[in-house]
């Protein structure tokens, strides 16, 4: 074998690595404090690209490789509810499929949106937030975090409640005890502190005239071949950690892309794209996420009409 064939295969294997497909997603299902709770038991909590706020050790990390900011996803069958929380970073979801309804508040009564596959949903932080699938069939999140390490999640008071009765403890280190599965509480390490009414007042609050200012709806980013959806400029508020673009392709259409400093992650809500990398090519279809490297030219063309999100580091 020459050395140029070898290295060519390397360049390809190397790129398909940094492919993580749909159909090759690995949930986790007792991720939180939450899975336990009438409503929220079935769903499903996927780590993709950094480690994510998963409170289970067990929760399989797809790529590691730090990239200024986590991706993620979840999910969830129809009726299925994520708790009311909070985070100290940007949470961001792309709605692949399902609908969705996203409450705020303490109690989630504080103001609601709804949302539909290619919506953007961008939360405020320090302010509580949940999600439940309002549609007929199952529904898919994908989301980015800020930070490489975004911390952990603030639960609001009830949630905490709700765990107990289910042999549910999460201990000050972030770790999720199991205690109706056996699982001992460690010594030397105690439960975590209930979030207080004083936590609670010290979190921002939505109010329905805000919600207007924290989704990108997909009629407002459809048919453009670049929209700048987060950062300074976008749709949305900026973040400052990462920015988020949708491209819409029609067939046969190609995005060249110069050597970027940082690493940029690609999500396909609609279609199929190729991507040329590395010296290789790589295939990607719905639901497919793939990380390009840093210092690499690479081109994306559609194979057909493609609608596809890219998330840059800042």
């Amino acid at each position: 074998m020459t050395t140029e064939l070898s290295s060519a295969r390397a360049a390809v294997a190397e790129l398909a690595r940094r492919v993580v497909r749909y159909a090759e997603l690995s949930p986790c299902r007792n991720a939180f404090i939450d899975t336990r709770t009438p409503g929220s038991e079935e769903k499903e909590n996927f780590t993709i690209i950094g480690p994510g706020v998963s409170e289970n050790p067990d929760q399989f990390v797809h790529m590691e490789e730090p990239h200024g900011f986590n991706i993620g996803g979840a999910r969830q069958p129809p009726h299925c509810v994520n708790s009311q929380h909070s985070h100290d970073t940007a949470e961001v979801f792309v709605v692949h499929s399902g609908n969705w309804r996203f409450d705020f508040g303490e109690h989630g009564d504080d103001a609601q949106v709804e949302a539909g596959p290619g919506d953007v949903v961008s939360f405020p932080t320090k302010a509580f937030r949940g999600f439940t699938n309002i549609g007929t069939g199952p529904g898919f999140l994908w989301s980015v975090l800020g930070g490489d390490d975004p911390g952990r999640v603030t639960w609001a008071p009830s949630v905490f409640e709700m765990a107990k009765n289910y042999g549910l403890v999460l201990m000050e280190n972030g770790s999720l005890v199991d205690t109706a599965a056996g699982q001992e509480l460690p010594t030397g390490i105690a439960p975590m502190r209930p979030t207080t009414p004083a936590d609670v007042a010290a979190l921002q609050r939505l109010t329905p005239a805000d919600t207007g200012q924290v989704i990108a709806r997909d009629n407002a980013t459809r048919g453009v071949k670049e929209r700048l959806v987060i950062g300074d400029g976008g749709l949305l508020e900026p973040t400052d950690d990462f920015i988020l673009r949708r491209s819409d392709l029609a067939e046969g259409e190609q995005i060249d892309e110069a050597a970027s400093a940082h690493q940029e992650v690609l999500f396909v809500h609609r279609g199929a794209i190729a991507v040329e990398a590395m010296d290789g090519e790589v295939m990607l279809g719905e639901g497919d996420t793939l990380s390009v490297p840093a210092d690499t030219p690479r081109r994306y063309r559609a194979v057909k009409p493609t609608a596809l999100f890219r998330v840059n580091a800042c």
